[in-house]
This record gives C-alpha cells, sequence and structure tokens, in this order.
C-alpha cells in the first residue's frame, strides 16, 4: 500500500503578511499534489463573512469532492468563529477525537487522533494531525501527552502517521518519538536530516514535520516555491509512503 501525505499550516488562508486572503489559490495548489490525505493546521471552522462569503468553512472548500472524508478539532474560539487541525482524506475515516493539550491562555492546542482503514481487511491506520506551542515548556508538556495518548490507545504493531507544525526548531523531539513510540522522522529518513520549512520564502527552521512508524519514504519535498512562496508563512511538506509488512511476533521457546 502507498500513500501520499500532505502537511500544511495554512495560516488562517492569508499570505504571509497577513494583507492578502489566497485560500483560493491555496486550494489549487494543494489539489495540484493529489495527496491521498492531508494535514491542515490553522484552518478555519466558521469565519466571518467579511473574511468570505462563498464559504461555511475552510476544511469544507479545500475538501470539496476530492477528499469525501474529513475530521475536523476546534481549538481556538473567538467570537466570530473557531481555528483549528483538520485531515482531509480519500479512505474512509472511521472515527476521530480531539483530545485538548493547551497549556496557556493564549495558544489553544490539539491533538487530532483519526483512524484511517484505506484497504478492506488492511490494517487500521492511525493518523494524528497537530500544531504545538511556541514555548519549549509547553511543547515538551504536549510532546508527553502525545506520547502517553499514542502509548494508551494504538498497539505497537499499528502504523502511524504524526504531522503538523512541531514549532521544534531545536530539533529535540525525534529521538524521545522514536525511543518512546518508535517513530521516525520521514525527512531524516529521506535526506539525513530535518528538513526547514519556515518562513516559506526562505526556510531556515524545521518546524513542520511527517513522523511515521511502519512506513518506508520513498519520496520527500518541501514545496516552497513557485506559487507556494505567495500563501502560507509555512511551506508544506509532501511525502511519498510504501506500508511495511509487520513482521510477526516471535515466542520464546520454554526450557524443557
Amino acid at each position: 500500500m502507498r500513500l501520499r501525505v500532505l502537511t500544511y499550516n495554512i495560516h488562517k488562508g492569508f499570505c504571509f503578511y497577513n494583507r492578502q486572503y489566497v485560500l483560493h489559490e491555496l486550494r489549487e495548489a494543494v489539489r495540484s499534489v493529489d495527496a491521498d490525505i492531508v494535514f491542515l493546521q490553522e484552518v478555519m471552522g466558521t469565519h466571518p463573512p467579511k473574511v468570505s462569503a462563498d464559504m461555511e468553512s475552510q476544511f469544507a472548500y479545500l475538501a470539496h469532492e476530492i477528499w469525501a472524508h474529513v475530521a475536523y478539532g476546534k481549538n481556538a474560539i473567538y467570537s466570530n468563529g473557531h481555528h483549528g487541525n483538520a485531515i482531509l482524506s480519500k479512505y474512509p475515516i472511521h472515527r476521530f477525537e480531539n483530545i485538548n493539550v493547551s497549556t496557556n491562555p493564549l495558544e489553544k492546542r490539539g491533538l487530532l487522533h483519526a483512524h484511517v482503514r484505506p484497504e478492506r481487511g488492511g490494517p487500521t491506520l492511525h493518523l494524528v494531525c497537530l500544531h504545538l506551542d511556541l514555548f519549549e515548556r509547553g511543547r515538551k508538556q504536549q510532546m508527553q501527552r502525545l506520547i502517553r495518548h499514542t502509548n494508551d490507545q494504538v498497539g505497537m504493531d499499528e502504523p502511524v502517521i504524526i504531522a503538523g507544525d512541531f514549532n521544534d526548531w531545536q530539533r529535540r523531539f525525534s529521538d524521545p518519538l522514536q525511543l518512546e513510540l518508535g517513530l521516525s522522522e520521514s525527512g531524516v529518513d529521506f535526506t539525513g536530516e530535518h528538513a526547514m520549512t519556515f518562513p516559506a520564502w526562505r526556510p531556515f527552521l524545521p518546524l513542520d514535520r511527517v513522523y511515521i512508524r511502519r512506513f518506508k519514504v520513498r519520496d520527500y519535498q518541501v514545496l516552497c516555491g513557485g506559487r507556494w512562496r505567495r500563501m502560507s508563512d509555512h511551506a508544506a511538506v509532501m511525502v511519498d509512503l510504501e506500508l511495511k509488512v509487520a513482521k510477526p511476533l516471535t515466542r520464546r521457546k520454554k526450557r524443557s
């Protein structure tokens, strides 16, 4: 089984300097990638009519006629709308939950966990979309919450994709996620290092990532050239993955 995955912090549909609403152009760019699963951060669930009167939610507008299955986790709520994380999938989402991991009043954060089964009779894929704190102390707490949740809810032999904006420019998450959950970072797997994704017009910070378990990386790209430079303040990350065959568990022979 092969999957193309895209993760993108869309900055609520505004270009990096907040002067222009570019969601229409952004939709065309996202659709051109032809991803099977899209992880979105800072996507509006509802928003003021003065921003755009021709849609109810950004994630529904982006998904229309391409991704039939959508999960949305509402995190930041304000007087005239809300935003959070979303997962768009071409495959059925059997269930999902949004876990509140906010650590301070200014940053409302969540872990959006969706269960997807691309093939009948095949394994369930566990997808987690997230956007972590700007402050390191909060990020550490959220990482521990992610580890606990995954250990509690996901079997160690089940395939996992965790993607989003980690805000971990110091590269401190990959080692504990590997040690505790058996996750590897797809950019490191493919290129040997964390890819730079922020700011989009000249990336020098490795914020946006795709962590995987039981997958092989066939291709990895940071999308920041051409029209991608004119949209969000983050670059998008596209990864082509191939599911590995699960190794059967072997039992030790009893001594006679």
